[in-house]
């Protein structure tokens, strides 16, 4: 069984590429040209270069593989220019779920943060205090 893992070279993505190696599963790995952690790939998972942002190396990463960990994201507390940010958790979610449907992929799981919350349009951000008031 082949899984693609996104954010492969990052911390949570890695452990989960890492499990999935030790559990008996042929790993692909998506990484970006630019990735500063290359180091952090196992040297038998298949690395395919690409983007999640990208609807065509998103296809191509994600055709053959039987299940997708989409871990990738781009993280900040309080980025200047969130377009990246959507671009990134929004878009290239978006493109990973359109690939893994069109391919036939049997599951997908979506690890995410507290990115996924977002801003609302009157500018009311979350807090944690917030958060725990919403949580109760």
């Amino acid at each position: 069984m082949r899984a693609l893992v996104t954010g492969a070279t990052g911390f949570v993505g890695g452990h989960v590429a890492r499990a999935l190696t030790n559990d008996g599963l042929k790993v692909r790995a998506l990484v970006r040209k630019d990735s500063q952690h290359l180091d952090a790939l196992d040297k038998g998972w298949e690395r395919v270069e690409g983007d999640v942002r990208d609807k065509a190396s998103v296809r191509e990463a994600v055709r053959g593989c039987d299940l997708v960990f989409h871990v990738a994201a781009l993280y900040a507390f309080w980025p200047l220019d969130e377009r990246p940010y959507y671009e990134t958790n929004v878009i290239g979610t978006r493109n990973i779920m359109q690939a893994a449907l069109d391919e036939g992929v049997q599951r997908v799981v979506h690890t995410s943060s507290w990115v996924t919350v977002g801003r609302r349009s009157d500018g009311w951000l979350l807090t944690t205090e917030r958060a725990r008031c919403c949580l109760l």
